[in-house]
């Protein structure tokens, strides 16, 4: 309805309405360092709020550089912001001098569903489309680093194995979530990517994102990720070298599209990652076990709530 909501999660009460857009609103996100700032996409138009204006609260910036619908948008510590379109566009907003920085294109042939700057590299982003497609960038000269092809015949037919449930639906990548830096002791730098067939991946990025040469000899230079099936975990401990792990419908995992992922805030801060789908469940994993060189363990499914709704 293009409004600004603001609940007190304890009594359920809405604290604050802002009439923010006369058009639906996409994606929120809060200034890095200031949530009293507030940024808000809706259709291709980005808006900005002070919250402590209230409810008359009025833009504080608009920016009107993606020519299709904006899905989501994101910021990074250095005051970029980042606005994913449905041409598959990305455009990279300088907040600090208010203008058009980069424009990110040709690594999505549909819409680009979600974008995530990568903390502890400030000038690496992360894209999601629904070409199933996950690329890394170095967005300070528009470039991409790597890029995972979810529907290539390689990456469907290693991971289809035991996934009866969502093996009919397309990959397509609906939401990826970056961990932040220093979880977990600082051990995993990591991604988690919410596809459409139901499963959960999480890409160890430091690994996908080193030299060539220092990943051996099998490595070649210029190689997509989607041509590195030896590596595709799935979950087990039948790797000697698990730099992505498979979370799917043989572990108890979804059985429709999964819509979003996130890392736990609570708790050891990252060890648990939280996935959302249509088959109306939420389910919790603990997914650094599939990591671990040090144990044996699988990554485990630890909860599954059933909320009734699509999620």
């Amino acid at each position: 309805d293009g409004c600004l909501c603001w609940f007190d999660l304890r009594t359920k009460d809405v604290l604050l309405t802002i009439e923010a857009a006369n058009k639906p609103i996409s994606s929120i996100c809060f200034k890095s360092g200031n949530e009293d700032h507030v940024y808000i996409s809706a259709g291709n138009e980005i808006l900005s709020f002070d919250i402590r204006m209230g409810s008359q609260s009025k833009p504080l910036e608009t920016y009107n550089y993606n020519r299709d619908e904006i899905n989501q948008i994101a910021v990074s510590s250095k005051g970029y912001l980042a606005a994913a379109d449905d041409s598959g566009d990305v455009k990279i907003v300088n907040t600090t001098q208010k203008c058009l920085y980069k424009r990110l294109r040709e690594a999505h042939t549909s819409i680009c569903s979600s974008v995530q700057f990568i903390p502890w590299r400030p000038w690496t982003a992360i894209t999601g489309g629904l070409d199933s497609k996950l690329a890394v960038w170095d967005f300070s000269k528009g470039r991409t680093l790597f890029s995972i092809d979810y529907g290539s015949p390689e990456l469907q037919n290693s991971s289809s194995s035991g996934s009866t449930g969502q093996c009919l639906n397309p990959a397509f990548v609906h939401s990826v979530a970056v961990s932040e830096e220093g979880i977990l002791g600082g051990l995993y730098k990591v991604c988690a990517v919410a596809r459409g067939d139901g499963a959960v991946d999480v890409v160890d990025l430091e690994y996908e994102l080193a030299p060539a040469k220092s990943k051996g000899p099998s490595r070649a230079r210029g190689s997509t990720m989607s041509s590195k099936t030896t590596d595709l975990g799935d979950g087990s401990n039948n790797q000697c070298q698990r730099r992505r792990i498979h979370l799917d419908y043989s572990m108890g995992g979804h059985t429709a599209a999964v819509s979003c992922v996130a890392f736990s805030a609570f708790g050891e801060k990252g060890k648990l990652l939280v996935s959302g789908g249509n088959d109306a469940s939420l389910k919790v994993w603990d997914w650094s076990k599939g990591f671990s060189p040090e144990t044996s363990s699988n990554s485990e499914l630890v909860l599954d709530i059933d909320v009734k709704k699509k999620v």
